[in-house]
């Protein structure tokens, strides 16, 4: 049988997880495998040590420790998770930092239409090792504390006081995906034996009250079962549902049109959780895809092109792209910098600047972390 319409047949973890094909695109030929990038061949290495398509550039935007440019804001060490918001003719770059026992939290980035600096500033302090997140539909960014019980801060990008959001729920947490169309929030934990959860708020728009959600399998079907105690105090939250779904070290996660991606770093995979059908696919796989040029997989975005962009923890330190018609390829490579990893992967509202950051940058140390800016023709 040819390599990829065995793939596609195959089944893998249960009757409920398959290697689907639906009318929809987001299945169309799972999992994704290794082909050109619609952007061409990585180009040697620019003054920035990236090496980038034909016809991009790079900016580097902040430097931990440094005073960002035109301002008088510290960067903070360890980047990792962020977003953009739009900001009339410009917007906001929120940024986390994975620092611990306390040191952690969000700063935030503000351009002009021009894509100029023009504010930096904390919009989140003393938490710890804030690593991903999530944006919402009403501009506030879902802080996530990846540590044993960690919390949820809900946080303004433009400087106003940040929220714990203790409904939901208290684990290593991960990244935050908002659903707008069933109102609910995907969650990823960072556990070898993690779970994948939902948090069901009480009044969408509102995270101070809800309902926490694991998804469990039962009888060949997935199901979302209430977490009964999401503090997690005497039982952790992945230990609580003997059906729970477990996945290998849960990772970024990215909602559109009816499907939340999410990644788990263990098994170098990027799952695709189909919302409206109920089923889990598998996007892509590194054991699954002949040559693959993605491992480490950490967080990921996506464009309204249907492009995602997964960045490496590990690997080669790229970020790489599967298209639309599955088709996975680097699209950047940080070169010398092999102690890091890259985060923060994110659009501006125009969809024509790419944000992220190198956590630990060439020293390989938290108090060296690069976040940069990436301009190029970007597909539309």
């Amino acid at each position: 049988m040819e390599r990829r319409t065995f793939l596609r047949a195959a089944v893998t973890g249960g009757a409920a997880v398959a290697f689907g094909f639906s009318v929809t695109r987001e299945a169309i030929a799972y999992p994704a495998q290794t082909g050109p990038s619609p952007y061409g061949p990585l180009q040697t290495a620019d003054a920035n040590g990236l090496e980038l398509p034909a016809n991009f550039t790079s900016r580097v935007l902040a430097h931990t420790g440094e005073t960002v440019a035109g301002t008088g804001h510290l960067w903070h060490g360890a980047p990792d998770g962020g977003a953009c918001f739009a900001d009339g003719d410009g917007w906001i770059y929120v940024s986390n930092s994975e620092l611990p026992l306390g040191t952690g939290g969000v700063s935030a980035l503000r351009f002009d239409a021009a894509a100029t600096i023009t504010g930096a500033y904390p919009i989140l302090t003393g938490t710890t090792q804030n690593c991903s997140g999530g944006a919402t539909p009403w501009n506030t960014w879902l802080s996530c504390e990846e540590t044993d019980r960690g919390y949820v801060f809900e946080t303004d990008p433009w400087g106003g006081e940040a929220v714990r959001r203790d409904a939901m729920g208290r684990f290593k947490h991960e990244a935050a995906a908002a659903d707008p169309d069933r109102k609910v929030v995907y969650l990823t934990e960072d556990e070898s034996d993690g779970n994948f959860y939902r948090f069901v708020p009480t009044t969408w728009g509102d995270m101070s009250a809800g309902t926490l959600q694991v998804l469990a399998e039962a009888d060949g079907a997935l199901t979302w079962v209430d977490v009964p105690d999401p503090t997690g105090a005497t039982v952790r939250t992945r230990h609580q549902v003997d059906t729970a779904r477990v996945f290998d070290g849960g990772e970024g996660a990215y909602y559109r049109n009816g499907t939340c991606f999410f990644t788990t770093k263990g098994d170098n995979r990027v799952w695709a959780y189909d919302a409206v059908a109920n089923a889990l696919n598998i996007a892509y796989d590194d054991d699954l895809t002949q040559d693959g040029p993605l491992t480490g997989v950490d967080n990921i975005t996506g464009t309204a092109t249907g492009d995602l962009y997964v960045a490496e923890d590990g690997g080669n330190m790229e970020i790489c792209i599967i298209t639309p018609d599955d088709v996975v390829a680097p699209f950047l490579r940080v070169v010398g910098q092999d102690e890091s990893e890259l985060c923060g992967v994110a659009f501006n509202p125009a969809g024509d600047r790419l944000y992220f950051s190198s956590q630990r940058g060439p020293a390989g140390s938290s108090s060296d972390g690069y976040t940069y800016e990436i301009t190029g023709p970007f597909r539309k």
